[in-house]
């Protein structure tokens, strides 16, 4: 009942003006950040290890603005995925390397888990016109899971992969030239990960990256999405040189230091709310305990 209303008022939100729902994003992030201790203990943990050069005071202020910026790309979407087509293509301004995305070639589009992931996908299926294809994690929640699949589903010609699908299915996809929007960077547990350095700490990270691209023959496009007071920005960067390699911890330590670059330019916009360092190598203590 609770999801169904929530949902309701997302629809009714997407007619707001853009500036009254970041204020109340700005406002919700701020009760979450204060009222969600267990999740801002992760964020604390998580930027104390990646920034310990910043002051207590400077990682309490991004911790707040780490939990606004979560807040409003969750209100957002509920005109990403129902305000009117001309408002969210309005909303939405791809720039950059653009023509990395055109024709026929294989690509794996790496796409960090910034707030603005959805607002990225959005974008692509919707102005790019490629056949785009993803990988879905079912919801516990099912009228969650059947709204999140509606939204990402809503423009384009897509297909979202189950986990159960298999890497085969996917990679046959890539190889006949769909684009993948492949989104790698957080802990998805010790299975088939691979221990490479995230801001010099040693972080459980899936190689899935460097085996599709390898796989499918495919080059890696970087996207990158940011927001703005106007909307979002998605920056589609150069495609990587020289990758994959045949060294799949090379390639995924690789992709560990750039993602780094594309954080220090919006610290607040990456998605610290994640366990990031929940599995930690042998012998190695638990960051999160209290």
């Amino acid at each position: 009942m609770w999801t169904q209303l929530t949902l309701f008022l997302l629809r009714l939100s997407a007619v707001l003006p853009l500036s009254w729902l970041r204020a109340l994003g700005a406002l919700l992030g701020w009760v979450l950040c204060r009222m969600v201790p267990s999740r801002r203990r992760v964020v604390q943990t998580n930027l104390a290890l990646c920034f310990p050069e910043l002051t207590e005071a400077q990682r309490t202020a991004l911790t707040g603005d780490v939990f606004v910026r979560f807040a409003q790309a969750w209100l957002d979407r509920g005109w990403l995925w129902h305000g009117s087509p001309e408002q969210v293509r309005r909303r939405l301004k791809i720039t950059g390397a653009v023509e990395e995305l055109r024709g026929e070639q294989p690509i794996v589009v790496f796409a960090p888990h910034f707030v603005g992931l959805d607002a990225g996908w959005t974008a692509l299926t919707q102005q790019i016109p490629r056949h785009f294809t993803t990988i879905y994690t079912d919801q516990s929640n099912p009228v969650s899971d059947a709204w999140i699949l509606r939204g990402r589903k809503r423009f384009g010609s897509v297909q979202l992969f189950g986990r159960v699908d298999g890497v085969k299915s996917i990679v046959a996809s890539l190889r006949e030239g769909d684009p993948l929007y492949l989104l790698p960077d957080m802990n998805f547990g010790v299975h088939e990960s691979l221990f490479v350095p995230f801001y010099g700490v040693p972080a459980a990270t899936v190689p899935s990256l460097s085996r599709f691209a390898r796989l499918g023959r495919a080059k890696v496009v970087p996207v990158v999405t940011r927001m703005t007071p106007q909307g979002y920005e998605v920056q589609v960067l150069p495609a990587w040189s020289h990758f994959p390699t045949d060294d799949l911890e090379a390639d995924t330590a690789h992709m560990n230091q750039q993602l780094e670059t594309y954080i220090d330019a919006m610290p607040e916009q990456y998605y610290w709310v994640h366990k990031r360092f929940k599995d930690r190598p042998a012998g190695v203590p638990d960051v999160y305990k209290k």
